[in-house]
């Protein structure tokens, strides 16, 4: 992913109203993420704890939506298993995540809802074991499949949000 500043953070989220990007809030790890290695930066908004931000590129171009976590009911001692990187979590740690769809369609309601890591930190997950330096050591083929995986599942959420097709 190339290197994204603020404005094209704003710019990108398709489904955002003027009220969520006026309140959007960056998290401090933005400021020194490396875009390079990144299909995909996800965050929790620091200030509002049930909104959440995927952003992508379809297209070449940054694409991203706001997200909204659903309320938490009763105990969640299961497993669970997060849609974007396939990774098997304890339940508190999935969270269905739901998103206005962009346009006409997100205007009468319709959205679109995936179970997420609750961190939304899919890409460092499934990074989990890569050493400290991945400029010296090339992913296996299990770790570039789940990382390749990540990405086509991230990109097609979010063109499916912003109706891309």
């Amino acid at each position: 992913m190339q290197p994204l500043v603020e404005s094209d953070i704003r710019s990108a989220l398709g489904n955002a109203n003027e009220a969520e990007l006026a309140q959007l809030t960056l998290p401090v790890h933005f400021f020194v993420a490396e875009w390079a290695h990144l299909d995909a930066f996800g965050w929790r908004d620091p200030r509002i704890a049930v909104r959440g931000y995927l952003v992508t590129e379809l297209d070449g171009a940054p694409a991203g939506v706001v997200l909204r976590a659903a309320e938490r009911s009763g105990s969640h001692h299961r497993a669970a298993i997060c849609n974007l990187c396939h990774t098997q979590q304890p339940g508190d740690q999935v969270v269905l995540f739901s998103a206005r769809r962009a346009g006409a369609a997100g205007a009468r309601g319709d959205s679109v809802g995936t179970y997420i890591c609750s961190d939304l930190a899919c890409q460092e997950t499934v990074r989990l074991g890569r050493p400290a330096a991945p400029s010296e050591v090339q992913p296996s083929a299990i770790e570039l499949e789940r990382i390749e995986g990540l990405a086509r599942r991230t990109r097609a959420f979010v063109a499916d949000v912003l109706a891309v097709r």
